[in-house]
């Protein structure tokens, strides 16, 4: 049957505000000085050492503090810490072989990161993935793969390939969901989840992501996916083709949570993440996520940032981040660090989409950053034109562009109280999931640099970040270098 669609309206969205469909997750506020700020609520603080190593006794020095090791990582001469008070903070940084300790800090997924659901209830039949990506249930949704020119790609056999893995870190996977199932390496995969976070000014405290997936579904992974947007993520990367095609259809997924059912995590998870990813194999890590700050006063927390992504680099890890969606200019954004956009060695991906069923489909989204030298490169992340006047869709009478997957079958709700429920998303009620960002485009640019690694082999993303950069579709210079095109990239013209 054909689609009915409930959807987050975009007036709302511009005030990042909440809807019944997706909560708007919390995001670091983009002025916050974070040397400002007391690490008491938490007693987490990230630790860079004078050196690539991590001196001996670190750990008896920070349990004889109260605290506890979370992660220590002698390549990239980082550590994460936790239960320590301020003043104990002060004495490990006064440690022989540590060069500062810096408190932990939320982050979350980019704004507006929000949901339209369909209840089509028709699911493809293995026949639709024998067949082909384009041969994809729904196939005629995706506006954003005929866009990139993914489906001449896959005429001519660029599929990927097992051996090229991409590592998620984000919500979680729904990780045997009809066009994910055997995509994803779980004997890889990891939830930094142990511990809830949030505000608990602003919403109830929960339980953690870990023990969410323990009560609720004792059977499955601690990556399970409870808010919905990694699976999104992941399902533009990589696909079985059954409903809806992926970039690729071979590639390997890890999947790593740094992020909670909230949408919330800290810099800490997210840079054990990418380590995480770094030491298990990934040669592609996707970021769909943001956290900016004042540059004045963390300093110190910037170059553990850029070890951490300097590391990941010398180990052939591409990092590949959304640009955010505050419509900001990077290049002048004053004191800011913009997310991850400003750490070393990333490809920034802005958004494009279509603002009308048959309107120009690169048109800027009108919420992606921007800027000459910030952004490396575009791809589709969704759209909407303003004032808001629905038009006919192949999904049906809608008001925006949206980047559609599969739901996550785990997806929670919660109530007031911080009752966790389960969302009618991925039952017989709803069944996918169109989300609109920047964190949309970062997956199709991952899902490329997966089939050119592929093609030109690991261990090399500067080049693979090069052939990207320099094969794309010309779009206006402060949203990238080019809108991403998979066959230019591949060399099929």
């Amino acid at each position: 049957m054909r689609s009915r669609i409930s959807v987050v309206a975009l007036s709302t969205l511009a005030l990042a505000a909440c809807s019944t469909d997706m909560v708007a997750p919390p995001k670091a506020p983009p002025t916050v000085r974070l040397s400002e700020q007391s690490a008491s609520k938490s007693g987490k603080y990230l630790v860079l050492m004078t050196s690539a190593s991590v001196p001996a006794g670190f750990a008896d020095k920070v349990a004889s503090l109260g605290g506890k090791v979370r992660l220590s990582h002698a390549g990239a001469g980082f550590a994460f810490v936790s239960d320590l008070t301020d003043a104990a903070a002060l004495q490990l940084a006064a440690t022989a072989g540590v060069a500062e300790v810096d408190p932990d800090a939320p982050v979350g997924l980019e704004l507006p990161a929000v949901a339209a659901k369909s209840d089509a209830a028709d699911v493809g039949s293995s026949s639709h993935g024998a067949r082909g990506p384009a041969a994809a249930l729904h196939f005629d949704w995706q506006w954003n793969m005929r866009l990139i020119k993914a489906d001449k790609a896959w005429a001519a056999g660029k599929l990927g390939d097992s051996d090229v893995t991409v590592a998620i870190l984000d919500t979680g996977i729904d990780y045997d969901g009809i066009d994910l199932k055997g995509r994803v390496d779980l004997s890889r995969s990891v939830s930094f989840m142990s511990e809830w976070v949030g505000d608990p000014d602003v919403e109830p405290v929960t339980l953690s992501d870990d023990e969410l997936v323990k009560r609720l579904f004792k059977h499955r992974n601690a990556i399970s996916d409870l808010n919905g947007h990694g699976t999104n993520v992941a399902s533009q990367v990589v696909s079985n083709g059954l409903t809806l095609a992926g970039v690729t259809s071979k590639t390997t997924l890890i999947g790593v949570k740094v992020l909670g059912a909230n949408g919330s995590g800290t810099f800490g998870g997210i840079l054990s993440g990418v380590l995480w990813a770094a030491d298990h194999g990934a040669d592609v890590a996707n970021l769909s996520l943001g956290g900016s700050f004042a540059r004045a006063g963390n300093g110190e927390l910037i170059r553990v940032i850029n070890a951490v992504f300097d590391y990941a680099r010398n180990q052939g890890v591409l990092i590949v981040v959304s640009a955010g969606n505050e419509a900001e200019d990077l290049d002048h954004n004053g004191d800011t660090f913009a997310g991850f956009c400003d750490a070393t060695h990333v490809i920034c991906v802005a958004a494009v989409g279509l603002t009308r069923p048959t309107g120009n489909p690169d048109a800027p989204a009108f919420y992606t950053n921007f800027g000459r030298r910030s952004i490396d490169v575009a791809a589709p992340g969704g759209n909407a034109a303003f004032p808001l006047v629905p038009a006919l869709w192949p999904w049906g009478v809608d008001i925006a562009s949206w980047v559609w997957s599969r739901c996550s079958r785990q997806q929670l709700v919660f109530d007031a109280a911080g009752n966790a429920f389960h969302d009618t998303c991925g039952s017989r009620t709803y069944n996918y999931n169109g989300f609109i960002g920047t964190s949309q485009a970062a997956p199709h640019v991952s899902g490329l640099a997966a089939l050119l690694v592929a093609d030109n082999g690991h261990s090399d993303p500067q080049r693979i970040k090069r052939l990207i950069e320099s094969s794309g579709d010309p779009i206006n210079p402060i949203y990238g270098k080019g809108r991403i095109n998979v066959p230019n990239a591949l060399g099929l013209r």
